[in-house]
C-alpha cells in the first residue's frame, strides 16, 4: 500500500522533494511506502520528476500509475552505479513545472465548470487536461444565450482578487446528506470514505483526488473557446491557461 501524502491539505501540493522507502520493485517500476508523485487519473495527468539514491544513483520517473492500493513509479535506465532494493531508502523529486501546471489547469476546470453550472445548470461529465489546456464535457449542447466572451468576464471575477482554495475531508454520510449538485453525474466509488472536498470560496465545493493550487489568483489568466458538438447531444468547451512561471515550493 503506497500513502499518497499529496492528498492530505493544500500545502501537500506543493511539496517537491520528499523521503520514502522502496517497498516493491515490479518489472520497470518502483513501489513506495509513501509519494507526493500524482498517479494518472480523474483526468489530470501523472507527475514526472526522479527517484535517488543517497550516493547520487538517480532514475527518471516517466509515469505514474494505480495499481490497486499500490503506486507504480515507472522509470528508465540509472544514472550511476547502484541499484535499488526493497528496503533502500530514496529521495523523490517532483517536475514542478509540470506539477504547478496541472495544479493551475485543475483549480481553473472547477472554477469553469462551477460557473458554468451557475448560468446554465449545465453539469460537467468529464474533464482532461494536458499540457495548458483542458477540455470540459458538458452533458447537453451549449445555450445560445451565453456568449464565451461573458463567460470569460464572470472566470475573471473570481481570478483577479482571488479567492482562497481550501481541501476538507468529510465522511461519506456527511457527503451524502449534502452532495455537490453540479458534479452528480459523477459516482463516487463504494470505497471513497472520507471524501475529499475541493473549495473555491463563493465558487465551488466539490469532491476531488487531484492536485490545486492554493488561491484562483494562482492560474492566471483563461481564455476560452467556443464550444463544440459532442455525439449524443452533448457539448466540450476548453480552456487554456497562459505560461506562468511557478512559485518556490514551500516544502
Amino acid at each position: 500500500m503506497t500513502e499518497l501524502a499529496y492528498l492530505s491539505d493544500g500545502a501537500a501540493g506543493y511539496v517537491r522533494t520528499f523521503r520514502a522507502r522502496v517497498t516493491a520493485l515490479p518489472p520497470g517500476g518502483v513501489v513506495l511506502d509513501r509519494t507526493y508523485f500524482y498517479p494518472v487519473g480523474g483526468g489530470q495527468p501523472a507527475d514526472q520528476g526522479s527517484l535517488r539514491l543517497a550516493d547520487g544513483t538517480s532514475w527518471a520517473v516517466s509515469d505514474v500509475t494505480r495499481s490497486g492500493a499500490a503506486v507504480v513509479h515507472r522509470i528508465g535506465r540509472p544514472k550511476g552505479g547502484a541499484s535499488l532494493t526493497v528496503g533502500s531508502e530514496i529521495e523523490g523529486e517532483l517536475d514542478w513545472a509540470r506539477r504547478h501546471r496541472h495544479m493551475r489547469l485543475h483549480t481553473a476546470q472547477h472554477l469553469v465548470s462551477a460557473r458554468v453550472f451557475a448560468r446554465t445548470g449545465l453539469r460537467t461529465r468529464r474533464a482532461t487536461m494536458a499540457g495548458t489546456g483542458a477540455t470540459i464535457d458538458l452533458e447537453a449542447g451549449w445555450p445560445e444565450g451565453l456568449a464565451i466572451p461573458d463567460l470569460e468576464a464572470d472566470v475573471g471575477s473570481f481570478l483577479g482578487p482571488g479567492r482562497p482554495v481550501a481541501i476538507r475531508h468529510v465522511s461519506r454520510v456527511e457527503f451524502e446528506k449534502f452532495p455537490s449538485a453540479r458534479s452528480g453525474l459523477v459516482a463516487l466509488a463504494p470505497q471513497v470514505d472520507p471524501v475529499r472536498i475541493i473549495e473555491i470560496d463563493e465558487a465551488d465545493a466539490c469532491p476531488c483526488g487531484g492536485t490545486h493550487v492554493r488561491n484562483t489568483a494562482e492560474i492566471g489568466p483563461i481564455a476560452l473557446r467556443r464550444p463544440t458538438p459532442l455525439p449524443g447531444g452533448e457539448s466540450r468547451l476548453s480552456l487554456t491557461v497562459s505560461e506562468l512561471a511557478p512559485p518556490t515550493p514551500a516544502a
